[in-house]
């Protein structure tokens, strides 16, 4: 898994509220386990009409987003329900960070296990950074995990919450495969013991 650190790129604003996993990649392109190549789904009901054809109303359409990292969106992002394909077509699109004052817990979990930062913000912060992210080609914002801040194009400065062992993971590339990892000599000497008594 890819470290976060600091990202800096457009954010795309996503003023929808209760934003579930079906509107993110809906059930058709499921049938994969691939994590690779869902990107061409992502908000695929509404990012292309019913002849395949661009919504060029859809925000991801426009030119000024076409090549976002950040979504800023309402509350409750990644509701519905616990497909694992959601953060894997986000980042597979190459959005790293949704910002939002809400996530449905299993998503935000999956997030984590995939490299993707979720960052909640406040109600009042987030109005702040809707309003950055509708700048089109200048919605530039800068997201550093260290210090837990978003700067905007102004430079002003929102703080967002993260849990220290999540912050941890993501700082250091750990999804639950890494992290196990990291404790191979521990695993290793535990087993070369439980061995040796298994024979003695």
């Amino acid at each position: 898994m890819d470290k976060f650190t600091t990202l800096t790129g457009v954010a795309a604003p996503l003023p929808i509220t209760n934003v579930d996993t079906d509107m993110i990649i809906p059930k058709q392109y499921l049938k994969t386990i691939a994590r690779t190549g869902l990107g061409a789904g992502l908000f695929s009901e509404m990012r292309f009409k019913e002849d395949g054809s661009e919504n060029p109303h859809f925000v991801l359409n426009k030119p000024a987003y076409r090549k976002a990292t950040i979504l800023v969106a309402e509350d409750n992002f990644g509701c519905g329900s616990s497909r694992e394909h959601a953060p894997w077509a986000l980042l597979d699109y190459g959005i790293r960070c949704v910002i939002s004052t809400s996530f449905a817990d299993i998503f935000y979990n999956n997030c984590f296990q995939n490299g993707i930062l979720p960052a909640k913000v406040s109600p009042e912060d987030l109005k702040k950074l809707m309003d950055d992210a509708s700048r089109g080609a200048n919605a530039t914002l800068t997201v550093d995990l260290e210090r837990q801040e978003i700067k905007g194009p102004d430079g002003g400065v929102v703080k967002f919450e993260i849990a220290e062992f999540n912050k941890h993971c993501l700082l250091n590339g750990l999804d639950a495969i890494g992290l196990t990892l990291v404790k191979s000599d521990k695993i290793k000497s535990f087993e070369d013991k439980h061995n040796t008594h298994a024979w003695a």
